[in-house]
């Protein structure tokens, strides 16, 4: 087992920030540059992340466990509505709150419903308006953007973020920076996780996110929200060392849902288990055989016994 960060000098500060925004602004992308490893999946697609995703940002002077939520949205379906839900109580747990909002967007009304409900927490909870995606504006894009953040928390009822922080996590930029500004909020306590530890979620977890991922790279608009993806067995080859037999069930609410995921042919979905074979074993570090099986459970978004099996 690895041992705890040692720290010498200095208060020891851990503790957990969240990051918060509308769907597709940057939240998973961001956690997986500052913790510097891939453990929350990214799409274009709005609405990819579906679990809270826990990485952990090692620094010699704290720990910083960084929450990636699900974009808060008009929910349309009930597993919508239990989305929203665990994003607002993962607000009401953590130290730190992270309002994300992407530089190459206008401030909208989302952004402003969001702000309105933040406002309450914001008394007692450090709030930081973080300006994303800033390597693809200019400066003063970046700098009409702060200004309108700043306009938009005074709107909604409080005086000003705790701090506002521009970053890029494509080109890095003030990255550092705000891991630094989130880790002085922290409170004083203890290594929370071992040395060297980046995530503390499942491995299948992590397998079946993975394998979504890859899943959702061209599809049309209405599959993303369709799609639940189930890691049903997941076993050592036996009789061969180093080989994981990993079994998945990808779900989806149509028969033509299905037939987009397999593709011609089964083409498409060999593409798939391809690309997510690729960073399932750089995730686990050995050889992996990936079985997939697309089957049809029909409007499973808003079927609670449905939700429940497929784990939401």
């Amino acid at each position: 087992m690895t041992g705890m960060t040692q720290h010498t000098g200095g208060p020891f500060r851990a503790g957990f920030a969240c990051l918060v925004g509308r769907p597709n602004v940057g939240k998973s992308t961001l956690t997986n540059s500052l913790v510097g490893h891939k453990v929350a999946i990214t799409s274009s697609r709005p609405q990819t992340t579906r679990h809270t995703i826990r990485g952990i940002v090692h620094q010699p002077g704290g720990q910083l466990i960084l929450v990636d939520t699900p974009g808060l949205h008009r929910p349309r379906t009930l597993l919508g509505e239990r989305l929203n839900s665990l994003v607002r109580a993962t607000w009401s747990e953590v130290d730190v709150i992270g309002f994300c909002v992407p530089a190459d967007a206008t401030i909208g009304a989302g952004d402003r419903f969001i702000a309105s409900e933040l406002a309450a927490l914001a008394r007692r909870t450090p709030v930081f308006g973080i300006v994303t995606k800033t390597d693809l504006v200019a400066p003063q894009r970046v700098a009409e953007q702060l200004a309108g953040l700043a306009d938009l928390a005074r709107s909604a009822g409080f005086d000003e973020f705790a701090e506002l922080v521009p970053v890029s996590a494509v080109d890095g930029f003030q990255l550092g920076l705000l891991a630094d500004l989130l880790l002085a909020r922290m409170p004083e306590s203890p290594p929370l996780y071992p040395s060297g530890e980046l995530t503390d979620e499942p491995e299948q977890t992590l397998v079946a996110e993975l394998v979504r991922e890859a899943a959702l790279e061209g599809v049309r608009e209405e599959l993303p929200h369709s799609l639940a993806v189930v890691v049903e067995e997941m076993n050592p080859r036996e009789g061969r060392a180093g080989l994981l037999d990993v079994y998945v069930n990808l779900y989806v609410e149509r028969d033509s849902q299905k037939a987009i995921v397999i593709g011609r042919g089964g083409q498409r979905l060999k593409e798939v288990g391809s690309r997510a074979r690729t960073h399932i074993e750089a995730l686990l570090g050995t050889s992996v055989y990936l079985d997939l099986h697309v089957k049809v459970a029909k409007d499973w978004q808003r079927d609670p016994k449905q939700l429940r099996r497929l784990g939401f």
